[in-house]
């Protein structure tokens, strides 16, 4: 059902010295800054030949990467995106598999400009997963 890694997302402390580490010391096509409101964080992708890194900031007193920065002050993998062609269809095969979806389990436009779900770290191993329809 999962399609290709979409990207992997590094939650970072200092989101220009993240990119600029990314463009300078590894040469990396860095994207701007994107604020996304509705994840509460700010995010820069970094392009590669095949697939994306995307770092993370917090974007206000509520962004849910502020409580992952406390825990992990030099930042860290926060999660990894995988593409799927329908996020409803999957959705509901990942409820009838006993997979938690967070939130509302509705989903919602990601920086990407597609919707997107994510699934609860402790049904995949520690690891949250995000699923981005394609």
């Amino acid at each position: 059902m999962i399609g290709r890694l979409n990207h992997v997302a590094i939650a970072v402390p200092d989101l220009e010295a993240a990119s600029a580490q990314y463009k300078n010391t590894l040469g990396a096509n860095v994207g701007a800054p994107q604020d996304e409101p509705d994840h509460g964080v700010t995010v820069v992708f970094i392009e590669l030949p095949n697939t994306k890194i995307e770092l993370l900031y917090p974007l206000g007193e509520d962004s849910p990467i502020n409580g992952f920065l406390e825990k992990n002050p030099a930042g860290g993998i926060h999660h990894i995106c995988y593409e799927v062609d329908d996020i409803l269809e999957a959705r509901d095969k990942m409820k009838a598999e006993g997979a938690r979806v967070l939130g509302t389990g509705e989903p919602k436009i990601g920086a990407h400009g597609k919707p997107v779900l994510f699934l609860h770290p402790k049904d995949f191993n520690g690891c949250l997963v995000e699923l981005e329809q394609v």
